[in-house]
């Protein structure tokens, strides 16, 4: 099978091929297909960690120490998955307590205060910082109160989130005034709650609204991505499984012609790891199992795995006080 990224140079948005009345002309990006640094794009290493500096007690978490300054320690928290289509919150102890739909039509949130409201996020990117914030500023309120100082935040991202998107959702999750803010990569997150706990290389395929995107993890660590700018939303229903299915074998063929460790094969012979609401649809599911000749993993709900992974996160952070690296496969626990 050719793949639309073969001779290409890595770390370049290649555009997709367009195969008769899929209407995706949307590209594909894809990172280097190295080990990342910690702090590299498309989350590496491990999640990074900022204590916000509202106070001399700050919990801080750099580096992979727990330091404490004074006696506030962070005992609560909330996690969030920021979607193009849903924005989703988990709280540990009572579970997702926000699911907000995007209206297509009006592109604001169902029950939202505010029917004018745009859609805060693209594709994985948020377009409108000051209706983000508000969205975000709504749920903290109701989850966690006007107090916030001895709280943590943790937010997952698309893989292939550039440095200016993290830097844009850390301000504004730090605005909240939390004591600490975590940001991962959803396939990390994804793999925490719902992938094996071993240290062996592990395909995330995750089905959104706006982004698909294939990541495979090695260790826990991202070694390669693959990102197309379509989705669940831009496809007609009549042809979307065989699109949808076309764009992934795709993204994991170019990354089996240049894995050079058999790490791809290996993550295959395991199953790929499905997540986002694509992965609720069994004539897709049923599809990508026959065309990649192996069996696929599925979590209880799919849709909330990337969140539920969050979560699970940043309960390990409230219970040892460590950085959210023990909580993923391939770390001791």
């Amino acid at each position: 099978m050719r793949s639309p990224y073969d001779g290409q140079r890595r770390g370049r948005a290649v555009p997709l091929q367009s195969r008769p009345g899929d209407g995706l002309p949307g590209p594909v990006h894809h990172a280097p297909s190295a080990t990342c640094g910690a702090t590299g794009s498309g989350d590496g290493g491990g999640a990074e960690g900022f204590g916000t500096g509202r106070e001399s007690g700050a919990l801080r978490v750099r580096h992979g120490h727990r330091r404490l300054v004074g006696r506030t320690v962070a005992v609560r928290g909330l996690a969030l998955d920021l979607g193009s289509s849903r924005t989703r919150a988990w709280v540990p102890g009572r579970g997702l307590v926000t699911d907000a739909l995007f209206d297509s039509r009006s592109d604001s949130p169902l029950g939202s205060p505010d029917k004018n409201a745009e859609r805060p996020v693209r594709r994985g990117r948020i377009i409108d910082p000051e209706s983000c914030g508000l969205l975000l500023g709504r749920i903290a309120d109701a989850v966690l109160g006007p107090d916030r100082a001895d709280s943590v935040i943790v937010l997952s991202h698309p893989v292939l989130a550039g440095a200016v998107q993290r830097d844009a959702a850390r301000q504004l999750l730090a605005g909240l005034g939390p004591t600490c803010v975590l940001v991962l990569s959803s396939a990390r997150a994804a793999a925490a709650y719902a992938g094996p706990r071993d240290a062996g290389p592990l395909l995330v395929v995750d089905l959104g609204a706006e982004l698909t995107e294939v990541t495979l993890l090695v260790g826990g660590r991202v070694a390669d991505a693959r990102q197309a700018e379509s989705g669940l939303s831009d496809l007609d229903p009549a042809t979307l499984p065989a699109v949808l299915v076309a764009m992934v074998l795709d993204m994991v063929t170019s990354m089996w012609r240049q894995d050079r460790h058999g790490a791809i094969r290996g993550a295959l012979r395991k199953g790929p790891l499905l997540a986002g609401g694509g992965a609720l649809r069994s004539d897709v599911t049923d599809r990508l199992a026959r065309c990649l000749g192996t069996r696929v993993r599925l979590a209880g709900d799919p849709s909330t795995t990337v969140v539920r992974g969050a979560g699970q996160i940043l309960s390990s952070v409230l219970r040892h006080g460590l950085t959210p690296a023990a909580a993923l496969p391939g770390h001791p626990r």
